[in-house]
C-alpha cells in the first residue's frame, strides 16, 4: 500500500505557474507508474501526465508544452510543474501511483492522494 499527499495548489492568474508536489510513503518500490490526474466540477477525472519507472512520460494534449512531470526517487516524490496556466486548468489535481499501466488511474487497483485545488483566474 502506498500513501500519497499532494501539496502546492492554490489560486493563480492566467499565464502564471504552479508546482504541485506529491509525497509518497509505504511500498513505493513496487510502483512503476506515477501520474497526475485532475477533475473539474461536473467533469470526469482525466489524466494530465504520467511518468514510468524508466523515465518515459506522456501528457494530455491540452497540457503538452506547458506542464512537466518529474520524479525524485531519493525523496519519494513526484512533481508537476505547470506553466502558462489557463482558466480551463482549474480543477482538483490528484496524484496516482500504480504497479503497471493497466492499473494506473483505476479506482480500486491504484493509490490516490486526497487532491489539491488549483484555481486559475482570467
Amino acid at each position: 500500500q502506498v500513501q500519497l499527499v499532494e501539496s502546492g495548489g492554490g489560486l493563480v492568474q492566467a499565464g502564471g505557474s504552479l508546482r504541485l508536489s506529491c509525497a509518497a510513503s509505504g511500498s513505493t518500490f513496487s510502483m512503476n507508474v506515477w501520474g497526475w490526474y485532475r477533475q473539474a466540477p461536473g467533469k470526469q477525472r482525466e489524466l494530465v501526465a504520467a511518468i514510468r519507472s524508466g523515465g518515459s512520460t506522456n501528457y494530455a494534449d491540452s497540457v503538452k508544452g506547458r506542464f512537466t512531470i518529474s520524479r525524485d526517487n531519493a525523496k519519494n516524490a513526484v512533481y508537476l510543474q505547470m506553466n502558462s496556466l489557463k482558466p480551463e486548468d482549474t480543477a482538483v489535481y490528484y496524484c496516482n501511483a500504480a504497479t503497471d499501466i493497466y492499473r494506473a488511474g483505476t479506482r480500486g487497483f491504484s493509490s490516490w492522494g486526497q487532491g489539491t485545488q488549483v484555481t486559475v483566474s482570467s
